[in-house]
């Protein structure tokens, strides 16, 4: 149920309702108007939509005080659905519409027979209701299957079986958009929507008008129309047609977060963890789950999340047309704390710290979220893991001073040789710091001079697989396939 931040008002009549000084005004005109007050305020008009702040959100907040319908072009994964849905908070908390219209009527200008023959009847004594903004949304991922009844409306059987003529406006099941009638209406992917469907959708929405069997119903509409559609069906496949497509005032393009930071706060705001509720245990916060181990998430750690996922969209290996959504870094670091929560319940261990020999376990939850080009099928596991390799090296270098990087190979050119693991306890790592003057400086320059156990094992991991794929360090695996950074390996000079 939405959280309601205000009562109903307690206006129950069309008398009361007029008494009462509210004024009946469009869709559009309700969003423009609370736009501007926000805009006023200085409050946000899109909360919880991050990197968008430059680029997308001022062309929407335009479209909105311009009146205009909108469509979103962007792949997968670029918050097009959330944008949508946030247009909702800025209608009015509550609407009168007349008690028991399927089609939210206008209690001062009904357009359903219904709520017209009501209306004449009883005058101001009609009956009213009050719909709260979250339901004021009504939306439809465009299918091949998607009929004029899904979103317009089909004569209902029963109603005529009732003694209804089929000439009868009341012999009506309304579909979608007349239910969504003062209010915020999403089509999702509309390319994929018939072309006999987008006609259909057309004149309703342009001529005000729908025939349904062969009965003409006459449907003065007030909705904001949003749609969504990738570039690469809306530009190549042209199965928009022209008419539908001039009705948007409004085009707006969508991107990916254009740096680490953004990628990583997204993250934070869209993780799920254990313990955590809609949150996410990040930049070394500790959050305890339901286990009783605590959760910590070094910075470096979710830099190097959000550095495979920016990786990748820049990888000739990846299908680019497809997208790699921002649900991949999410479900990444949703993984990656996964496997550390599992370490520290196999080892006993009481805080469960992610290191670079976990990113084995995120060609899970990549492998479905990417396409790999044609000429790299049967490659996926590989592409994955060159790109953690990159991700690891790129973190590595902005995160480590070379003067520290030198020290350390000068030790592990003399007799210093670390063994490291997915299955080892964090106090092997601290003992090998303690055994290396130069490792623990450049750990706690990684970790702000201070840090857990689980921690600075986690910053040991990163310094000797940075320092290995810098060519800096030999490293001789003993468990996992494919070369890749995880299971047991032992790091020595070169």
């Amino acid at each position: 149920m939405p959280q309601l931040s205000e009562p109903a008002p307690q206006a129950s009549t069309i008398g009361e309702l007029k008494a009462s000084g509210w004024r009946s005004r469009s869709v559009k005109e309700e969003l423009r108007a609370n736009a501007i007050a926000r805009i006023r305020s200085g409050d946000d008009l899109f909360p919880g939509i991050l990197g968008y702040g430059d680029t997308v959100l001022p062309q929407l907040e335009h479209a909105v005080l311009a009146g205009h319908d909108v469509i979103f072009l962007g792949e997968r994964g670029q918050a097009k659905t959330r944008m949508i849905r946030a247009l909702t908070g800025l209608l009015d908390e509550w609407m009168p519409i007349v008690a028991g219209s399927e089609i939210n009527d206008d209690p001062y200008n009904p357009i359903s027979r219904y709520a017209v023959d009501l209306v004449a009847e009883d005058g101001d004594d009609t009956a009213i209701g009050w719909v709260h903004r979250d339901r004021r949304f009504g939306e439809k991922l465009a299918t091949p299957d998607t009929s004029i009844a899904d979103l317009i409306g089909e004569v209902d059987p029963i109603k005529v079986a009732e003694g209804r003529y089929l000439s009868d406006e009341l012999t009506l099941h309304y579909g979608l958009v007349p239910r969504t009638n003062r209010g915020v209406f999403a089509i999702n992917e509309l390319p994929d929507l018939a072309e006999r469907i987008q006609v259909g959708l057309l004149n309703i929405l342009e001529e005000r008008d729908v025939q349904i069997r062969g009965y003409k119903v006459r449907l003065p509409l007030d909705v904001m129309l949003v749609a969504s559609a990738n570039p690469e069906d809306y530009t190549n496949r042209g199965r928009m047609i022209t008419p539908l497509k001039d009705r948007f005032g409004a085009q707006i393009r969508t991107h990916y977060p254009l740096d680490t930071e953004t990628e990583i706060a997204i993250a934070r705001q869209e993780a799920v963890l254990p313990g955590v509720d809609g949150g996410v245990a990040g930049g070394g916060d500790d959050v305890a789950d339901d286990s009783g181990v605590a959760v910590i998430v070094p910075a470096f750690m979710e830099n190097l999340v959000a550095t495979f996922t920016q990786l990748a969209r820049q990888s000739s290996h990846i299908n680019q047309r497809s997208g790699v959504s921002v649900r991949l870094t999410v479900a990444n670091l949703e993984t990656l704390v996964a496997a550390a929560i599992r370490r520290a319940l196999r080892l006993g261990e009481s805080e469960a710290v992610p290191r670079i020999s976990d990113l084995d376990a995120l060609i899970a939850s990549t492998a479905g979220k990417i396409e790999v080009e044609a000429l790299d099928e049967d490659r996926d596991a590989e592409v994955i893991d060159h790109l953690l390799r990159g991700a690891v090296l790129t973190v590595f270098k902005s995160s480590v001073e070379p003067d520290r990087i030198r020290a350390i190979v000068d030790e592990f050119e003399g007799e210093l040789v670390a063994n490291v693991g997915d299955d080892l306890p964090a106090a092997n790592y601290v003992e090998l710091v303690q055994r290396s003057p130069a490792m623990a400086s450049a750990v706690a320059s990684l970790i702000d001079g201070s840090g857990s156990a689980g921690v600075k094992a986690s910053a040991v991991e990163l310094l000797l697989e940075g320092l290995h794929l810098s060519k800096r360090l030999n490293k001789d695996t003993m468990a996992g396939t494919g070369g890749r950074s995880s299971g047991s390996a032992t790091y020595r000079g070169r």
